[in-house]
């Protein structure tokens, strides 16, 4: 961190607050160390992760210093430069600008597009404003981008987007089902709790249905590898193999559902037969039949699914299908039973509520339904109210490529990297009249076609309210002051929408929107007549708060009541009365025919794309991006691919790559993780434009959407793979930012006294000494310059060094096996270079034994993959524990715990064929 633009101190010593990443919603507790550093640890009293942070939460104070900030408005000039101006003047300009092309176009020629990372009055407010005042529903969300099949699938299913279990479930229940999800990545404190309670309660157990083999494995009872795609063909077999074996509820599916029989029938038609379905999902038929026969004779059963399962074309379906199977068994809305969908991000549920995708209404309201737009628009006393849905987010940025929508509010979002077919997002910004920004970050893809960039809070700075995935809305708190001229994103779209001529958005903060946001989730919310809906998702118990009591929320599940003492209660699961939303009470199964993805692999695009995160990032990186201690795990971007298809199409191990599709290419490195399969690749989404030159996995990605829920195929894009070829390799730690843009490939992230550049180039050097030093601005003859250059293998090394301390690195070779990073970083870190530190950096390895730590496994304590090794080795290590008792590693959050697994094991074999080639030899 930047302790010299480190952010106003806190009001008080410690403040309780939200973590802004995974929809796990853990409790934070942020105070300011005497340094002026600002101290995180986790929150013990929330009920969320009682204490417990990944390495993420754990990292959050490395991230709020202000390098890069945005903390002016901005406007574009005509030559393309940002120029400072007022608020007022900024505030002006969007707002006539947005009514100008409202009176000459309509309102469906102005969009927004938001964000799971705003906070739920800020949702409400946008919703409000484009729904109930422009009339329009052109507003949606990234969220659409990770669960708005999960959405769709409990709409279908029980008439309300409802989440039915919650936490503790998972700990009730005696089989954890984790499809398309890796928790032990994605939502590692979840997964610690479930990893906890197998060892003290070693019957649970835990399938996890997944094409890679992820981290969730190394915990699993069962892992069934299915082919890409085939879930609703998995899950038909199961519902058929239920219902055939006497194991459905019959009782309950007569009182409370409908449709089973042509659900059935469907599932029936292709997967009665459990051979046909392990042929078709490509799994071990003994493996399937395990499954089916443990989720058969086992009561309480959780099936988690997330990402795996929504972002498909057949992401509703998928859904359907495991609810399908929990409503054939009755097993819903009991402890320790149900369907769980985990979200992705902080607010997606809070989006949810408010009805922040492009089809919904406000409070869990139906756009298409004329007594639920009535509701709202009575309520809101609006001029308006949309009345039929918007575009949703794939479709809204085609339309403004094709001129359809003239104007776009963009939110606390970074589409040009996140969407799908990420080119087309780019030609539609370039050609768009107005594209507004509301962000923290000055520079990102996307702002930079943005006009206009309004300065907004962050997280620390912002005050509201999230709701996490078991439905619990927890506070979001500020602990810091304002910087510069930033403001909250419900003021900002206030203000524009006063300046729009629009009343409605007088508010005197967050407490009095959640407060109407409450009210309305109550209005009218009852046994459905003539003129009253009924909605599960009710807040009745939280309406009117003031200032004080708002502060003072704890976190709580809805619905919400307030009881007769005057006291208020929350639910921790719903339809335990097994009453569901559609108008007869009663459940729906889906039939839910198997189709294949809407593009297959052929000759041309012979592999499988998959896409997802890695354990200590998240989404586009304008944070986690910030922080040394997350950058250091994985530094650059990679395909991951099964060592046969990179001998196959002439791709190596630590080379680079280039990935194509019909819609787009991107540049990364080769790597054999061992959880890919044939014919499939693995690329994460984080890098962008600003951290690597041409890392952008959303430009190949297919574009194609689920036609009920509107959420992109993610997993499954048909690409080529092709050496990207270059003639050298090299990497720069350096104390100072570089402009690269000359060299061919380039990725940077964050040290932690430096920055960190991966290079490689395809022109030839004549003189490296030259070429470095115009590099790396050394033109200084007297320089403190060291170097090393072997013309027999390509290799150059050299050095500046600033009063004893070094100041920047370069080391670059014809081959990609270059020293290790891990080494050079620790010499940072220290005020002198010895002697023998001069010797090791022309030598280029350490002279010190055991001063290279090796890649980092355990971000939370910094322990390396060198120094976990060597203490399995020498002191005969063989259980995590062990690791843990010794150096600290996997200790805190537990996200390291199966990577320490598998090097506990590659140790063993490694010494074991040490000791067989030692017996041959003798």
């Amino acid at each position: 961190m930047n302790l010299s633009q480190t952010p106003l101190a806190l009001a008080v010593a410690t403040t309780s607050t939200t973590c802004p990443y995974c929809g796990v919603g853990c409790g934070v507790s942020a105070s300011m160390k005497d340094d002026g550093r600002i101290g995180i640890q986790g929150d013990a009293q929330h009920p969320a992760n009682f204490g417990r942070l990944c390495v993420k939460g754990s990292a959050l104070g490395e991230t709020v210093d202000l390098d890069g900030r945005l903390l002016h408005p901005q406007l574009r000039d005509a030559q393309g430069q940002l120029q400072q101006l007022a608020w007022d003047q900024a505030l002006d300009h969007v707002a006539s600008k947005f009514s100008a092309i409202i009176a000459e176009h309509g309102p469906d020629a102005v969009a927004l597009y938001v964000s799971g990372q705003l906070l739920t009055e800020d949702y409400y407010i946008a919703n409000k404003l484009m729904k109930g005042y422009i009339g329009s529903a052109n507003i949606d969300t990234n969220s659409r981008l990770c669960m708005s099949s999960a959405v769709a699938g409990h709409k279908r299913a029980f008439g309300e987007d409802l989440v039915p279990v919650c936490y503790e479930d998972l700990e009730l229940a005696d089989l954890v089902v984790l499809v398309g999800s890796n928790a032990a990545w994605c939502h590692p404190i979840l997964f610690q709790r479930i990893a906890r309670l197998k060892e003290t309660r070693p019957a649970l157990r835990l399938v996890v249905i997944d094409p890679r083999r992820t981290a969730t494995c190394e915990l699993a009872d069962l892992h069934l590898p299915i082919k890409p795609g085939t879930d609703v063909w998995l899950f038909n077999g199961l519902m058929s193999y239920l219902a055939h074996r006497g194991l459905r509820d019959n009782a309950f599916i007569e009182a409370h559902t409908k449709g089973f029989d042509e659900a059935l029938a469907v599932a029936d038609a292709d997967c009665a037969d459990p051979a046909t379905v392990a042929r078709l999902c490509k799994i071990d038929l003994k493996d399937l039949l395990a499954f089916y026969e443990a989720f058969a004779n086992t009561e309480k059963v959780v099936t988690g699914f997330s990402m795996g399962v929504n972002q498909s074309s057949a992401g509703t379906d998928k859904v359907n299908s495991i609810i399908n199977c929990h409503l054939a068994t009755g097993r819903i809305g009991k402890p320790g039973m149900g369907p769980f969908s985990i979200t992705g991000q902080p607010n997606a549920m809070g989006g949810r509520e408010v009805g922040g995708l492009a089809n919904m209404l406000a409070a869990h309201m139906d756009l298409d339904q004329p007594l639920h737009r009535q509701i709202v628009q009575d309520f809101w006393q609006s001029p308006r109210i949309a009345d039929k849905p918007g575009l949703k987010a794939v479709d809204m940025f085609r339309a403004i490529e094709e001129g359809r929508i003239k104007a776009v509010w963009i939110m606390a979002t970074n589409p040009m990297v996140s969407l799908p077919d990420a080119d087309l997002v780019q030609r539609a910004l370039q050609k768009c009249e107005l594209v507004v920004s509301s962000d923290v970050i000055t520079q990102t893809d996307t702002n930079a076609l943005a006009h206009v960039l309004l300065p907004a809070l962050a997280w620390g700075e912002k005050d509201g309210t999230v709701t996490n995935s078991e439905r619990r809305i927890s506070r979001q708190r500020a602990f810091l002051s304002a910087p510069g001229e930033a403001r909250g994103d419900w003021r900002i779209i206030c203000d524009v929408a006063r300046r729009m001529g629009f009343d409605g958005f007088d508010f005197a903060g967050p407490h009095e929107i959640f407060d109407e946001h409450a009210r309305l989730s109550a209005h009218r919310n009852g046994e459905a007549d003539a003129s009253r809906v009924r909605r599960v998702f009710n807040l009745a118990g939280l309406t009117g708060m003031d200032r004080a009591a708002y502060d003072a929320l704890a976190p709580i599940q809805w619905p919400v009541q307030r009881l007769s003492d005057g006291s208020v209660s929350g639910t921790a699961r719903v339809l335990e009365d097994h009453r569901f939303s559609h108008a007869d009470g009663r459940a729906r199964f889906v039939p839910t025919a198997p189709r294949s993805a809407a593009h297959a692999a052929c000759e041309d695009y012979p592999l499988i794309l998959n896409t997802g995160r890695v354990r200590d990032h998240w989404h586009t990186m304008t944070r986690t991006g910030r922080s040394a201690t997350l950058a250091s795990h994985i530094p650059e971007s990679f395909i991951d691919i099964h060592p046969q298809d990179a001998l196959l199409y002439g791709v190596r191990e630590g080379g680079l790559a280039r990935i194509s599709s019909r819609w787009g290419a991107m540049v990364a490195r080769v790597q054999h993780g061992g959880g890919i399969a044939r014919g499939s690749v693995f690329v994460p989404i984080h890098w962008n434009g600003q951290s690597a030159s041409d890392a952008r996995v959303g430009a190949v990605v297919n574009p194609v959407v689920d036609p009920v829920s509107g959420e992109p195929e993610f997993k499954h894009t048909p690409v080529a793979i092709e050496e990207f070829r270059v003639s050298w390799h090299g990497f720069i730690l350096t104390r100072h930012a570089l402009d690269l843009d000359q060299v061919t490939h380039w990725t940077r992230v964050q040290g932690r006294d430096f920055m960190r550049y991966e290079l490689a180039g395809r022109n030839h050097i004549p003189d490296h000494s030259a070429w470095a030093r115009s590099l790396l601005g050394v033109q200084d003859p007297q320089a403190d310059w060291l170097e090393y250059e072997d013309l027999s293998d390509g290799s150059y090394r050299a050095v500046h060094v600033v009063e004893d301390r070094i100041d920047m690195c370069l080391f670059m070779s014809a081959r990609p096996d270059l020293p290790s990073r891990s080494w050079l970083a620790g010499l940072f870190a220290k005020e002198k270079l010895e002697e023998a530190d001069r010797v090791g950096l022309l030598v280029g390895q350490p002279i010190e034994k055991g001063a290279d730590t090796g890649p980092t496994v355990c971000s939370c304590f910094g322990v390396g993959r060198n120094t976990i090794c060597n203490a399995i080795r020498t002191q005969g290590l063989s259980e995590v524990g062990q690791v843990t008792a010794c150096l600290k590693a996997g200790g805190n959050c537990g996200s390291c715990v199966p990577e320490i697994k598998k090097l506990i094991v590659e140790v063993r074999l490694q010494d074991a064929a040490e000791l067989r080639e030692g017996a041959k030899a003798a």
